[in-house]
């Protein structure tokens, strides 16, 4: 899966946005664990909800002194630049509030305190655009401690997906296509060359996203994007996974347990994947769930764990660093996601701090220009199960924000030639 950040200028007004910022998100401090956010998906990633849907974040403290949080909502544009939109042309109700539903840990050996936020509230009644917004949490001194992305959509558009083998008969094993149609039979776009932008996300990681693609070209009220290359994605490899639901009890995958300050879980090694035939392997693709065996409520009641990875190899690896990838820290890599080398058990390892639950994850590797490599360790195969989403932005004429008008989805389970 390839990392693919072409973003596009856009013309609002008559303004030119070159010189414009793209916002990144707000990595949690180590002290914030677990940051869960969700519309109407199951599991936790870039909430992509319906104009007027429910956003759900919770998160945990593990300082436990319940502190006191706040929350700001931010509209962008669709190259995540600031929006022109005042607040009150976005929001219904206000925002800059402070998170009043929250909870302390109970029986956990690592205390916590529990947070929960839920847009529409009392005071932030809802959203009125369409568009890319951004959820800011700060601390009582005004810091911002953390951040995450969401995107609003109108259902204007139907959007048909289709993911197939590359046409490149060199990477016909190795990588994934994606064809869709935008039909807009009661919705009129002008000049769509000039003013619809697509975006495609793989497994719902806003990071990998492909951006700036424009319709090849349109029939009637229907746009066609059917590229060879542009909308193309690596295919990666099945998620490994473990389940930590029971602090005291090894599973298929926790090949022994420790008791110390807290419980520590060592998991079997693992092995590199890329030269192995493909096996599949059912996953959540990344994500994860919070869940406590025989617990009432889990948010405050499952309790963290710390895990131990290995990742054996014959010999370290030049020219970059390994890390572990996953939805449970929003795909990012820091310090925490890192192996080291051990040259005595000729392994790369790394002990990390989870709630219990259960957690795919994967092995990537990070070259030293930059550049991710998603199927270094894992592999590239066709055959590998991905959600694909599909975003289709619409900027009409003399408009000052860009509005989202389609949302498609697609999985790769049942992949064509």
């Amino acid at each position: 899966m390839k990392l693919f950040f072409t973003l596009s200028f856009l013309i609002f007004s008559g303004i030119y946005f070159a010189a414009a910022q793209q916002i990144i998100e707000t990595t949690p401090p180590t002290y914030i664990r677990t940051v869960i956010f969700t519309g109407a998906e199951e599991y936790s990633g870039v909430p992509i909800v319906r104009l007027g849907e429910p956003i759900f974040l919770s998160f945990d403290d593990l300082v436990g002194d319940e502190a006191n949080y706040y929350y700001t909502i931010e509209h962008f544009n669709y190259d995540w630049t600031p929006s022109e939109l005042l607040k009150n042309e976005y929001l219904e109700g206000f925002d800059n509030v402070r998170i009043t539903d929250y909870e302390n840990s109970f029986n956990t050996l690592q205390l916590y305190s529990h947070y929960e936020l839920n847009i529409p509230n009392e005071n932030t009644r809802g959203l009125k655009v369409s568009g890319n917004y951004l959820l800011k949490i700060f601390n009582d001194n005004k810091e911002l401690v953390f951040s995450r992305k969401f995107i609003v959509y109108e259902p204007l558009t139907r959007v048909k997906v289709d993911v197939r083998k590359s046409r490149e008969v060199k990477l016909i094993h190795s990588q994934q296509l994606v064809n869709f149609e935008v039909h807009a039979p009661e919705f009129i776009i002008r000049t769509p060359e000039q003013s619809v932008w697509a975006v495609i996300l793989q497994n719902n990681n806003l990071k990998t996203a492909i951006y700036n693609i424009r319709p090849q070209y349109h029939i009637g009220s229907t746009l066609i994007y059917k590229y060879d290359e542009l909308t193309s994605f690596w295919g990666g490899n099945e998620f490994l996974n473990f389940d930590s639901k029971d602090l005291r009890s090894a599973t298929v995958k926790i090949q022994y347990i420790d008791v110390q300050d807290l419980y520590h879980h060592y998991l079997f090694p693992d092995k590199i994947r890329a030269f192995e035939p493909y096996t599949y392997n059912p996953d959540i693709n990344g994500k994860f769930v919070v869940r406590k065996f025989m617990a009432e409520e889990d948010d405050i009641e499952a309790g963290y764990v710390w895990t131990h990875f290995s990742l054996r190899t014959p010999e370290p690896l030049e020219g970059g660093e390994v890390h572990l990838y996953g939805e449970f820290n929003n795909f990012n890599l820091d310090e925490s996601t890192r192996l080291k080398y051990n040259p005595e058990t000729s392994a790369y390892e790394n002990a990390r701090l989870f709630k219990q639950g259960y957690y795919d994850y994967k092995y990537v590797y990070l070259r030293n220009d930059g550049i991710l490599d998603e199927g270094f360790i894992s592999g590239n195969f066709v055959s590998t199960e991905n959600d694909y989403t599909v975003l289709i932005y619409y900027l009409p004429p003399g408009g000052r924000y860009t509005r989202v008008i389609g949302v498609g989805n697609a999985t790769s389970l049942n992949i064509s030639n």
